[in-house]
């Protein structure tokens, strides 16, 4: 599913950070493109900007059981249909500066923005942020949330590896304004940051602060019903809301089980160690084959396709079969629009 950043506007005249272009006179294009909501593609972004040891999942429901077998999760990117005024469901803080929290003011970055807050957030050994993002967090650490913003839109590297998910296309259209009416999209990200729930919405003035999280409490027993409830304020039968989860590089989880089974004294007996072993290979073999087919789908994502179109078209022309395939298809859209009216009617009948 794809994101939008509602009403706001594209950053200019903002100042340099360490990876924004030199001046020329040439016009640079800091635009920024839709996002997928889909974790292959937030997977890669991670490793783009060259973070490693993190990775995303999806979470297909608020179940306990879909969260626990992914920890550690370090933190939530929720994508929900926005609305016009919608008010926090706690309290905005502006005086945590021990929070990395930047407002967003450039269009459509807000599913990099989200994925951001929480990495620049985040302090665990299984994951090193990279040259890239530690040199952006110095660059902008003193800095206040919308010139943080600013930075982040003018931050040539971070935007390429952003950009590099734009579908390719032959043609520039002339592209009209979305109608009012039109739905929009947007992400933000939760985590739990010394002690409290914090939701990092960048279309707020600061951090979210929602919850108190217990010492020995889980933050994702604290979360899932907030982000229920959030779901709950919507219409019935909305349904386009997507959670992901910012966890470990579950490869290497398994593997440094393995490595502690293989050369750690165990309680386990030799046969019931050998036998954890083979299933933690299992699970290596199936995030290497995820992590294969993440980059599969992702090349076909970047894949133009509209020259294979184009030439199958002409070849269906040229051939005779162009013509019959349209009239099949034709009769079958007018079957279809007269099957769904004579539905509707019967509907309105009393």
């Amino acid at each position: 599913m794809a994101e939008a950043l509602p009403g706001a506007e594209a950053s200019t005249g903002a100042e340099a950070s360490p990876g924004a272009e030199a001046a020329s006179g040439e016009e640079v294009d800091n635009s920024w493109c839709l996002i997928e909501s889909d974790p292959g593609v937030f997977t890669e972004l991670i490793r783009g900007f060259g973070c490693t040891g993190a990775q995303v999942e999806e979470i297909w429901t608020l179940d306990a059981d879909a969260f626990h077998h992914l920890e550690p999760i370090h933190g939530l990117i929720f994508l929900f249909k926005w609305v016009q005024d919608d008010k926090p469901a706690g309290r905005v803080v502006k005086d945590r500066d021990d929070i990395f929290f930047a407002r967003q003011v450039t269009t459509n970055a807000c599913a990099t923005q989200a994925l951001l807050s929480l990495l620049l957030n985040l302090r665990h050994p299984d994951i090193d942020l990279g040259n890239t993002l530690n040199g952006f967090k110095r660059f902008c650490q003193d800095l206040d949330p919308v010139s943080r913003g600013l930075c982040l839109g003018n931050e040539q590297k971070i935007r390429e590896v952003h950009n590099s998910f734009a579908r390719p296309v032959l043609f520039e259209l002339d592209i009209r304004p979305a109608p009012p009416d039109d739905d929009i999209y947007h992400f933000v990200g939760y985590m739990p940051i010394k002690g409290r729930l914090f939701e990092l919405d960048g279309l707020h003035e600061g951090p979210i602060e929602l919850a108190e999280i217990g010492k020995k409490q889980n933050w994702l027993d604290v979360v899932r019903p907030i982000i229920e409830a959030r779901m709950q304020r919507y219409s019935v039968g909305e349904i386009h809301f997507n959670l992901m989860a910012l966890v470990s590089d579950r490869q290497r989880c398994y593997e440094r089980q393995i490595q502690l089974l293989v050369h750690q004294p165990s309680p386990l007996s030799h046969s019931e160690r050998q036998a954890e072993i083979a299933s933690l290979r299992t699970y290596v073999k199936f995030e290497q084959d995820k992590k294969r087919r993440y980059r599969q789908e992702n090349l076909r994502r970047r894949h133009n396709y509209l020259p294979f179109i184009v030439e199958l078209l002409k070849q269906l022309g040229e051939t005779g079969q162009l013509m019959p395939i349209y009239e099949k298809a034709k009769q079958r859209a007018l079957q279809s629009q007269a099957s769904a009216s004579q539905k509707a009617k019967q509907a309105k009948a009393p």
